[in-house]
């Protein structure tokens, strides 16, 4: 009986080499209830917040807004596939009770649901790092940002995340680090250990999140202070600014959802492959229904603060519609020398085009 047991262990596997089915638990924060009520939860969410960024894609004449409208919109989707991808094979195993070891024997499945857990995962955190240097050109080098950035310069940054995020999650395939089945037995991910390839890894992963939190906010702490340097200055009354005041309060609140959301289960898992513990089981799931979290609560940063939502909390602000480059003059005088270079560039450029009409 030992023999067959331990040549059925070898027969398995890489990925069931630390944890193997069947697994024993009583873990309610693993239950069906829980993956079933995120899942949906987030999946509506996110379908709810992608109809309301069309419509307001649709409507926009602005090309910063536009930008802006497609990196959300990336977010969502990503958001939307992660949940729909990871989340069907937790239910799945729930509603089944299938045996991974039997089911994938050479673990290309759990390998899917691994690189599927860290793409989705960081690539929310890396468009929100993305949308923050956006936005800080857009604030702080307007006329720059409106001749650079055009709709289809935001797709293809989109395309160069999801290829660097999906790059880092085909590391283990390629040998540097390893997927492993966790418990309770209904997931894949990363191998939280302190062996060389797989610590790597793990802190590949996380200092990639961490890092793009850390420039998030950087970033817009730098453009939060240049916006209200111009809105709060001697003109503000005629200087209020809808689009950049509401995208500016999206990106603050992404920020805040993302760190409060994902900081946990980064730094847990940095910390436990440098210790050289092993991970617990309790405090891995519950920073990862945190993580998850940010999946279901980011959409309802698109749904909630808009300009209709905005002005039925403060009828009273002045919602005009100027913009950062109509506005510009008085951010030429409160933004210092650089800027002024610009601004002179910029209308040595329209006078050249002029006379070429003339």
């Amino acid at each position: 009986m030992v023999g067959s047991t331990s040549h059925h262990n070898r027969s398995m596997g890489a990925c069931f080499s630390v944890n193997h089915p069947p697994f024993q638990h009583n873990l309610t924060i693993a239950s069906a209830y829980f993956s079933t009520t995120f899942t949906g939860l987030g999946l509506s969410s996110n379908l709810i917040a992608l109809l309301v960024l069309i419509r307001a894609y649709q409507r926009t004449h602005s090309r910063s807004r536009s930008s802006f409208l497609i990196f959300l919109a990336s977010l969502v989707v990503t958001d939307f596939m992660g949940l729909l991808v990871t989340g069907s094979i937790v239910i799945s195993f729930h509603v089944t009770h299938f045996n991974w070891a039997e089911l994938d024997p050479r673990c290309h499945f759990c390998n899917f649901m691994g690189m599927s857990m860290v793409f989705y995962g960081l690539c929310p955190l890396l468009l929100g790092a993305t949308m923050a240097v956006e936005r800080f050109v857009g604030i702080n080098r307007p006329f720059a940002h409106s001749t650079h950035m055009s709709k289809s310069r935001a797709m293809f940054t989109v395309l160069l995340v999801w290829v660097f995020a999906g790059s880092i999650s085909l590391l283990p395939v390629a040998g540097l680090g390893s997927y492993h089945l966790q418990m309770p037995g209904s997931w894949c991910f990363l191998n939280i250990s302190s062996q060389s390839l797989d610590m790597f890894f793990c802190l590949i992963f996380s200092l990639v999140g961490l890092l793009s939190l850390t420039l998030s906010f950087v970033l817009n702490t730098v453009s939060v202070v240049t916006l209200l340097r111009v809105c709060c200055g001697p003109d503000s009354a005629r200087r209020q600014r809808k689009h950049e005041v509401e995208m500016m309060v999206q990106l603050i609140l992404i920020m805040i959802t993302a760190s409060v959301c994902w900081c946990p289960l980064l730094v847990y898992i940095a910390k436990t492959a440098l210790s050289g513990k092993d991970p617990q089981v309790l405090p891995l799931l519950l920073w990862l229904r945190f993580a998850t979290f940010n999946q279901i609560l980011d959409p309802w940063v698109y749904i909630l603060i808009r300009q209709a939502v905005l002005k039925r909390l403060c009828p009273g602000g002045r919602w005009t519609r100027a913009s950062t480059v109509s506005l510009y003059p008085t951010l030429i005088r409160t933004s210092g020398p650089t800027l002024r270079s610009e601004a002179i560039r910029s209308s040595l450029v329209k006078a050249q085009v002029k006379t070429t009409l003339l």
